[in-house]
C-alpha cells in the first residue's frame, strides 16, 4: 500500500484486537491486488435497535489506479462478523478489478447454427448439424421452452456442443424460427 492505512470510528472505540484484525486484513488484500494505493476504513455502531441491538457496519474505500473500490456492508451484530464479511467482500470486489486490468474476462462466444436432420419424436431425440457439418445428437430435454415437439426436419437452431459418452451432443438447442 503507497499510503498508510486509515482507521476511523463512529460511535464506537475499537478495541486493540478488533483493530489488529482489520489491520490484518487489509494486508491481506495486497495478495489479490498489489498496486493499492490507500485504504481507508470507516466503522460505525449504529445506535440500539430494539430488535437486534447495536448494529456495526463497515465502509472500505480502496484507492486503485483509475479507479476506487467502495464496499459498504449491512450492519451485524457481531463486529468481528462484520469486519469478515466487509473485508470478504473487499477482496472479491480487488480479484475482480485485477481480472479486468489483466483482460481476463471470459468472452462468451455466439452460439453455432445449424439445422435439425433427423427427429426421432418417439424415443425423444434428433440429430442436428452443425457449422463444421458433422451430425450432433440432441434429447427432448436439451430443447428450450418444451418446443421439441414442434421441431421438423429441416428446423434451423442455435446450440451449445458438447462431448458426451457417445460423441458430440447438445446441451441445449434453440429453436429459431
Amino acid at each position: 500500500m503507497q499510503n498508510q492505512l486509515q482507521i476511523t470510528t463512529r460511535n464506537l472505540s475499537l478495541s486493540k484486537a478488533a483493530e489488529d484484525a482489520i489491520r490484518d486484513k487489509a494486508g491481506k488484500l495486497e495478495k489479490f491486488y498489489d498496486r493499492i494505493i490507500s485504504c481507508r476504513i470507516m466503522v460505525e455502531a449504529s445506535h440500539k435497535h430494539h430488535n437486534k441491538g447495536i448494529l456495526y457496519t463497515l465502509r472500505i474505500d480502496i484507492t486503485v489506479p483509475g479507479g476506487e473500490i467502495v464496499v459498504n456492508r449491512q450492519g451485524h451484530e457481531d463486529l468481528y462478523v462484520a469486519i469478515r464479511d466487509s473485508f470478504g467482500a473487499a477482496r472479491r470486489r480487488l480479484e475482480d478489478y485485477a481480472r479486468k486490468q489483466r483482460g481476463d474476462i471470459k468472452r462468451h462466444g455466439a452460439q453455432p447454427y445449424g439445422m435439425v436432420t433427423k427427429i426421432f419424436a418417439e424415443e425423444g431425440y434428433g440429430f442436428l448439424e452443425g457449422t463444421e457439418k458433422y451430425e450432433i445428437y440432441f434429447h427432448r430435454n436439451a430443447v428450450l421452452n418444451n418446443a421439441f415437439d414442434h421441431l421438423t426436419i429441416g428446423t434451423k437452431v442455435r446450440y451449445t456442443e458438447e462431448m458426451g459418452a457417445n460423441g458430440p451432443q447438445a446441451s441445449t438447442v434453440a429453436a429459431l424460427e
